[in-house]
């Protein structure tokens, strides 16, 4: 077969890793191999994050309940997800893509873009890129992946998809592993898949759709931007026609940083007592402190997210003028927006997170004349005596682990699973 991957431009790769949390496990329960895995909050509200394909055979799917993945598939291997572990190795699978080009657009631990056209002179076709990564990421990571290349975003993300492993209840059936979609086919490509495979597609739009007798992306195309903007509205609409037609003109955007970093727990019981919560909010802000320490960064905005047991879902936030890096800042901030929640109807989940990101090193104006509330002024007060102290923890934990030290008050939570989080919001 001629490789014809030469004559993309761009020649974009989608790089996504297959079953990455639960292949991590792997890595360090080898006799696990085989195995139905599953990953995730063990816990009775806990959601499936990750499993192997094995698993998968019993229909058990990535943020399913973890109740209904039990009784899908009880003889599974459970286990509580490692998000430290995942990101050591996601760490080392970016500088892979890095080595190759360095326009790289990740879409979080396990998944990135790679603009590939400057490499091509060096490395080869996109083809040949593509089944080289590949193969390292192998060699080197003893992980699989499935690699989508094209013309944009869109091409190389649903030729990624192509690309994975297919599941049936008989069998697991192993993928090509890299597709190429070449210059011209894209529409033949596109146009066959469903239509819950373009992005803006979610059950709300979908169930319109079908509605309308629109099955796959090439019944979209045929009914036309008109009748779409109609059913739609005029953004949705034009932008679901667009994306029908193969036209998806964003580049890949290098370095993308994070909008916020930020820590979330779901409790196996709704909680209302207030001290109860505020013991979680110290150590979620401590989590929060970690991963900014790591990546040299501090935040003016903290954000508290609160679900009631009905699940109805509140967020507050709080901006100061001061960037916030240290844990006791940040759960200070956070302990003030939470009192001025009513928990009469308890709490299903509570999550903190940090916006506005910066360098935690620029440069600071101090301001003292604080309007807000009482806890705010201490919030931005126990930043700056905290920030010596802050830096000490960051190179306790850097040398002897995350676990090495902490808040008292966190003890028993930091013995305990660890919850999803922390993450990196896009």
């Amino acid at each position: 077969m001629v490789d014809r991957s030469m004559e993309l431009v761009p020649a974009i790769l989608h790089v996504d890793m297959d079953a990455f949390f639960a292949s991590v496990e792997l890595l360090d329960h080898p006799e696990l191999a085989g195995r139905p895995v599953i990953v995730g909050g063990t816990g009775g509200r806990g959601v499936v994050a990750s499993c192997t394909y094995e698993a998968r055979r019993y229909g058990v799917r990535s943020a399913m309940p973890m109740f209904r993945a039990r009784e899908l598939c009880p003889n599974a291997v459970f286990l509580d997800g490692r998000h430290a572990r995942y990101g050591e190795v996601s760490t080392q699978l970016h500088e892979m893509f890095l080595s190759v080009t360095p326009l790289v657009e990740p879409i979080g631990l396990d998944e990135a873009f790679l603009d590939v056209t400057g490499s091509r002179r060096l490395l080869g076709s996109p083809l040949e890129i593509a089944r080289t990564l590949r193969d390292r990421i192998a060699a080197e990571l003893s992980l699989r992946c499935s690699v989508g290349v094209g013309r944009s975003k869109l091409i190389a993300k649903l030729a990624s998809e192509a690309a994975k492993p297919t599941v049936s209840p008989e069998a697991v059936e192993v993928g090509p592993g890299v597709r190429v979609v070449e210059p011209g086919d894209e529409l033949d490509f596109l146009h066959a898949l469903p239509i819950e495979a373009l992005w803006g597609v979610g059950p709300a739009t979908a169930k319109r759709l079908h509605g309308l007798g629109v099955k796959t992306v090439g019944d979209i195309a045929r009914v036309g931007e008109a009748v779409l903007v109609r059913q739609l509205g005029r953004s949705h609409g034009a932008h679901l026609a667009a994306l029908a037609m193969g036209h998806d003109p964003s580049p890949v955007v290098a370095g993308r940083e994070a909008k916020s970093i930020g820590h979330e727990q779901t409790f196996a019981r709704d909680v209302t007592e207030i001290g109860e919560l505020r013991a979680k909010l110290v150590a979620m802000s401590d989590a929060v402190a970690e991963v900014l320490a790591r990546e040299g960064l501090a935040g003016r905005t903290v954000t508290l997210k609160v679900r009631f047991g009905d699940f109805t879902t509140l967020t507050r936030s709080h901006t100061l003028d001061l960037p916030l890096d240290a844990g006791a800042a940040i759960a200070a901030v956070a302990e003030a927006l939470l009192e001025a929640v009513d928990l009469v109807a308890g709490v299903r989940l509570l999550g903190v997170s940090l916006s506005g990101l910066g360098p935690a090193n620029a440069a600071r104006q101090l301001s003292f004349g604080f309007e807000e509330a009482e806890r705010a002024e201490r919030g931005a007060a126990l930043q700056i005596s905290w920030e010596e102290v802050a830096r000490a923890l960051a190179a306790i934990r850097t040398r002897f682990g995350k676990r090495a030290v902490g808040p008292v008050s966190t003890l028993d939570e930091r013995a305990a699973p660890e919850w999803w989080g922390p993450s990196s919001g896009d």
